[in-house]
C-alpha cells in the first residue's frame, strides 16, 4: 500500500539522519547570517546545481546572506533535512512541500508560476515512440511489462498517478507489472524508456519540456499516453521559526526576482528559465489544499477497496473536509486551488 511506504520510507530516513554525525537531530552551530536553500535535483546534481548556482548568487547578492546550497534528488532527505534544521529554505514538490510543513517545521510562502503562461503542469505516463503500446494495453494489468514510479513522495511521479489512474480503477502497480521500479527521479524514468530499458513510466510535462529545451533529445523518443489533471506549481518553503529578519529577505528577493524591464530582469529571467520557472508569487500553506485532497482522495479509495465500514467513513469524512476547504478558497479567491 502506497500509504504505508511512504511512512515507512520517511522513517528509515529520520533513523537514517539520526544515526549519522553530520546529519543527526541536533542542529548545527553556523556563522550568522548564513541561509542554507535545498533544491530539488530533479535531474543530475551536477545539471542542477550549474542552473540553480546564478539564482542562488543573485539571491546571496540581494539579501546580504551567506546563501549555501543543498541538492538532492531524494525528497524524503530534503524533508529531514529541513526538519533537523540542516536547511533553512528550499524549493521544493508539492508532496515533499507537504510533508516538509507538517513534519519539517515549514511553512509556504512563495510559488513558481510557469514562464509559458500556462499556471500547472501534468502528470504523465510515458512509453518508448517506437512501441505500440497504449493505456488500455498497460491496463490490462498482464503482468508482462516493467513500469517506473517516481520517489514516494514526488507529486507527479507518484501520487498523481495513484490518485488520478490506478486507484479508481482498483489496479495496485505490484499486482499489475511484471517489475515495478521506485524511487527513480524523472530524468532517469525518461532515460530508460527513451532506451528501452523499461516500458513505460510515470514524468511530468515540466521534466519533457525541460529535456528538449536544454538539449535532450529523450523526449523525441518517448510518446505520451495518459495526463493527469494539471497540478499545482512548486512551492518555496521556509522553516516557521526562522529568524523574521531573514524571512523578509527572502521573502523580498522571491517576489522580485525577473520582475520588471531592466536588462537585469531580463537576465535573471533567462536564468530560471533554465528550470523552466517564469518568476515567484507569493503563497501560503493553502496552496498545498489540491495536494492534500489528491492524498484524501487516495487513502479513500483505499479504505473503499479495504471493504472496512468505519474506514471507509472516517476517509469520505477527512476528504469532504478538505474538499470544503478547497471550494471556499476558491470561491473567497475567484480562482481555481491549482493557482492559488
Amino acid at each position: 500500500m502506497i500509504t504505508r511506504r511512504r511512512w515507512a520510507v520517511l522513517w528509515a530516513a529520520a533513523a537514517a539522519l539520526a544515526a549519522c554525525g553530520k546529519t543527526g537531530p541536533a542542529p548545527e552551530s553556523r556563522p550568522p547570517g548564513e541561509v542554507r536553500f535545498s533544491v530539488l535535483s530533479t535531474e543530475s546534481t551536477q545539471t542542477m546545481a550549474q542552473y540553480w548556482s546564478p539564482i542562488l548568487a543573485d539571491m546571496q547578492k540581494q539579501t546580504g546572506l551567506k546563501v549555501t546550497p543543498y541538492f538532492s534528488s531524494n525528497y524524503t532527505l530534503l524533508v529531514e533535512a529541513m526538519r533537523f534544521k540542516k536547511t533553512d529554505a528550499g524549493w521544493f514538490s508539492n508532496q515533499s512541500g507537504l510533508e516538509a510543513v507538517r513534519r519539517g517545521g515549514g511553512e509556504v510562502f512563495a510559488r513558481t508560476f510557469n514562464a509559458s503562461g500556462v499556471d500547472g503542469y501534468t502528470s504523465v505516463l510515458i512509453v518508448n515512440a517506437k512501441s505500440n503500446l497504449t493505456l488500455d494495453k498497460v491496463l490490462a494489468c498482464h503482468r508482462t511489462l516493467s513500469f517506473g514510479l517516481g520517489d514516494v513522495l514526488s507529486t507527479s511521479g507518484t501520487l498523481a498517478p495513484m490518485t488520478y489512474l490506478f486507484a479508481p480503477k482498483t489496479i495496485k502497480p505490484a499486482d499489475c507489472f511484471k517489475q515495478v521500479r521506485s524511487g527513480s527521479s524523472h530524468q532517469t524514468n525518461l532515460v530508460a524508456v527513451a532506451n528501452g530499458q523499461i516500458d513505460v513510466a510515470t514524468n511530468n510535462s515540466t521534466s519533457l519540456m525541460l529535456n528538449q529545451q536544454n538539449g535532450g533529445h529523450e523526449w523525441e523518443k518517448v510518446r505520451v499516453i495518459w495526463r493527469s489533471p494539471v497540478l499545482p506549481e512548486d512551492p518555496i518553503i521556509w522553516r516557521k521559526d526562522l529568524d523574521p529578519d531573514v524571512k523578509e529577505k527572502l521573502r523580498q528577493f522571491f517576489l522580485t526576482y525577473g520582475q520588471g524591464d531592466t536588462p537585469d530582469a531580463a537576465r535573471q529571467r533567462a536564468n530560471m528559465a533554465k528550470v523552466h520557472i517564469g518568476g515567484f508569487k507569493s503563497a501560503d500553506d493553502n496552496h498545498l489544499l489540491p495536494v492534500r485532497e489528491m492524498e484524501a482522495t487516495e487513502h479513500w479509495l483505499v479504505a473503499r477497496d479495504g471493504g472496512d465500514p468505519a474506514k471507509i467513513a472516517a476517509a469520505k469524512a477527512a476528504l469532504d473536509t478538505i474538499r470544503d476547504q478547497r471550494v471556499a478558497l476558491e470561491a473567497r479567491t475567484r480562482a481555481p486551488a491549482a493557482a492559488q
